[in-house]
């Protein structure tokens, strides 16, 4: 996402096919693309840069939210809309089948049953293998999954988005689903580079997020000062050997669940030091204090403003 969409301007396309060819040499096997992605514009990159090397990864797209020819956004989960763009997502990324297909938002008018119905039928006719959702809630799960298998689940999670552990994570663990969490890094607040936003673009996301606003950031900006501190402590005694990201990756990966996190980044040296999490292995005391040290009572703002927070459907605190 982050190569055409929601942070800025997208990045060069000879640079992104760089970018994305060196996360293959570094062993990355999940692509994470989506219809809505800089209105298409991903999944043709992702066609002309990678396809070369189609059996080395795992490829993911989404649809049901979507640009209008107005260049509005739009959620709709109308079964012939599905299709529609499910063959223009094959079409943009040069490719027969779509591994892991999800449904970006659930509208809330369409039964989710209905929408869940067509992506089985997509899955009969072998455009897709598997069917996942995004930022649903454990009901919302349960009724798709009565319909087909659901594969995977894509939720905000990280030290400083919890709402997965309300009720989703049990879903889950229940369904056999696997949890991919996005935004595994606070959209930048967990890296302990981002300082101010006084850089964020007119077009970045995060100018609507409540946790960027003025107030909220200070605040936010102290707990990320606090953990980076105790990381310090930890690194001086010896126990720990890597930055702030690469803490917060790890985390992740030690919840109790069939996880996959998908950190976006422009950047070949993050790149790199994200995989290289994959590695890491924190203890249970140390696992323990940082999910006291951050958490959803203590972070300042909800994830999304008022409008935003309409389209999904994810518990909240």
């Amino acid at each position: 996402m982050n190569l055409s969409h929601a942070y800025g301007p997208a990045t060069p396309e000879k640079q992104a096919a760089q970018l994305l060819n060196q996360a293959l040499d570094l062993g990355y096997d999940h692509l994470d693309t989506a219809t809505l992605y800089g209105a298409g514009a991903n999944e043709s990159l992702l066609g002309r840069a990678v396809m070369h090397r189609r059996r080395e990864f795992l490829l993911a797209s989404k649809c049901g939210m979507y640009m209008d020819a107005q260049g509005k956004k739009r959620i709709s989960g109308d079964p012939a809309l599905i299709r529609q763009q499910c063959e223009a997502s094959l079409r943009r990324l040069n490719t027969d089948v779509i591994d892991l297909y999800y449904l970006h938002r659930w509208d809330k008018v369409i039964p989710i049953e209905e929408t869940v119905g067509e992506l089985s039928r997509l899955v009969d006719e072998g455009k897709i293998r598997e069917i996942g959702l995004s930022e649903v809630s454990a009901q919302t799960l349960r009724k798709a999954h009565s319909v087909h298998p659901i594969a995977a689940v894509q939720s905000e999670y990280s030290l400083w988005t919890r709402n997965p552990e309300i009720a989703l994570l049990d879903a889950c663990r229940e369904l056999g689903t696997t949890l991919v969490a996005f935004s595994p890094l606070g959209r930048g607040m967990l890296t302990g580079t981002l300082r101010s936003t006084d850089a964020f673009t007119e077009k970045d996301i995060r100018r609507a997020m409540p946790r960027f606003d003025e107030n909220n950031f200070a605040h936010n900006l102290a707990l990320i000062e606090g953990l980076q501190a105790q990381l310090e402590e930890w690194q001086q005694a010896g126990l720990l050997e890597m930055n702030l990201a690469q803490l917060s990756l790890s985390w992740l990966n030690s919840q109790p669940v069939e996880l996959v996190s998908i950190p976006g980044t422009t950047n070949l040296a993050h790149l790199a030091e994200n995989i290289a999490a994959s590695e890491q292995t924190l203890s249970a005391e140390i696992v323990s204090a940082l999910s006291k040290m951050i958490h959803s009572a203590n972070v300042a703002g909800p994830r999304y403003n008022a409008a935003t927070q309409k389209e999904i459907d994810t518990e909240e605190f």
